[in-house]
């Protein structure tokens, strides 16, 4: 490598993005064309960077298998910054075999980080933590330490480990710090102000707050009844019982939670669960049906008892019950999270992420677009959706139940 494409890379690592653009502008060579790439990319030109860094691919000879493995990466970090969840991460999990295989240690850390990341965004937890532990952060520099940091963080914060969480986004801000980098400087304040955020709404009798994080985790930790509106379930500590495809059940169970420690009457169950103006015999005899279903899903955690004029709900211990909903209840409520990130969708990504159906999702955006909560541009398969960030909606943490399917 030369001293321009030396010079041009410390630079880059130092956060000097224009003064690594001087000295690379003007070459069509292999290293130069990645390095604009890269460059293009933290600018936010993310088309015209990936073509760069395709080019620069093509670039590099048989022999230089690293340096096209690192233009992969790049291209995924730039596939997944866009919200291009079809970009295969098969390709990614290759380069980053190849860059080990070669001892770029470095460069194979920040493949891995993508990947966590990738997992994230599309909640495959369990494998986003078993890749992120094979990584060795005492070796990594501050820029990387602190993407690991905030892998960590982000796992914390969605298992409900908030010491853990404040503890990693500690320790990235001290790293992001040492690195000298404004804009991952800025990323780790922006996580951590999510998190001081409040997270949900907690619903207890006729009272309705805000709560943070840290004060849902200390609730699951409890032994009251919560009725998790978030995540379609009803819990008692370590006790869960998922509701997410049982819709009515859990609307029922809301329900009856939110009138605790008082009945819900018949009609009123009919009208709010099965939108029904009138309870007729053909409703009354469905909810004593799902009431009886409802009964046997929550038997290990609480009681459905009948009450003179309807059902209420009451747990098997003496205990308090509450409900946790979301701080912005929506009709499409998930589609409207993802989209709070600030960044541009498609809606094939967005499928991806929520677990839904593409004709779902279409119609959810259609609606919301229909309504002006969401705005799109492009055409075809260059279309992306996006909205401003809602006040208060934080995407990443308590995110709604998924979308009913086809």
């Amino acid at each position: 490598m030369d001293s321009m494409i030396t010079a041009a890379a410390r630079l880059l690592a130092a956060g000097d993005l224009l003064g690594a653009l001087k000295r690379v502008a003007l070459r069509d060579d292999g290293p130069a064309l990645a390095l604009r790439g890269i460059i293009m990319a933290q600018l936010g030109d993310l088309v015209r960077a990936r073509v760069l860094l395709k080019t620069a691919a093509r670039a590099f000879g048989p022999k230089e298998a690293v340096s096209r493995a690192r233009c992969l990466v790049a291209e995924a970090e730039i596939a997944l910054v866009s919200r291009d969840l079809t970009w295969p991460a098969k390709i990614l999990a290759g380069a980053r075999t190849v860059l080990e295989e070669h001892g770029d240690r470095l460069n194979a850390a920040h493949a891995r980080h993508i990947e966590v990341r990738r997992l994230l965004l599309i909640g495959h937890f369990d494998e986003a933590e078993r890749l992120l532990s094979e990584v060795e952060p005492e070796v990594l520099p501050p820029p990387l330490r602190t993407s690991y940091e905030l892998a960590v963080a982000g796992i914390a914060i969605r298992r409900l480990q908030t010491s853990r969480a404040h503890a990693a986004l500690n320790r990235a801000e001290g790293n992001a710090r040492a690195a000298g980098i404004r804009s991952l400087i800025a990323e780790v304040e922006s996580v951590i102000q999510i998190l001081e955020a409040p997270a949900a709404s907690l619903v207890a009798g006729t009272s309705r707050r805000l709560v943070l994080l840290e004060e849902v985790e200390a609730l699951f930790a409890s032994d009251n009844l919560v009725v998790d509106a978030c995540r379609y379930s009803v819990r008692v500590a370590d006790k869960e019982v998922s509701l997410t495809t049982r819709p009515v059940l859990f609307g029922l169970a809301r329900v009856l939670g939110e009138a605790w420690p008082g009945d819900v009457s018949r009609r009123a169950l009919v009208a709010s669960v099965f939108r029904g103006k009138d309870a007729d015999e053909s409703h009354r005899a469905r909810l004593r049906v799902e009431i009886g279903r409802l009964r046997g899903e929550l038997s290990g955690l609480a009681h459905v008892r009948a009450t003179k004029d309807g059902f209420a709900l009451t747990p098997l211990r003496p205990r308090e019950v509450f409900v946790l909903a979301p701080i912005v209840e929506e009709q499409y409520g998930t589609v409207l999270a993802f989209l709070s990130d600030g960044e541009s969708w498609s809606s094939s990504a967005l499928a991806i992420a929520v677990g839904s159906s593409s004709r779902t999702i279409q119609r959810a955006l259609d609606a919301l677009a229909e309504a002006g909560k969401v705005r799109s541009f492009g055409l075809g398969p260059a279309r992306r959706w996006t909205t401003p960030s809602l006040p208060g909606f934080p995407s990443t943490l308590l995110l709604p139940g998924p979308l009913t399917s086809d």
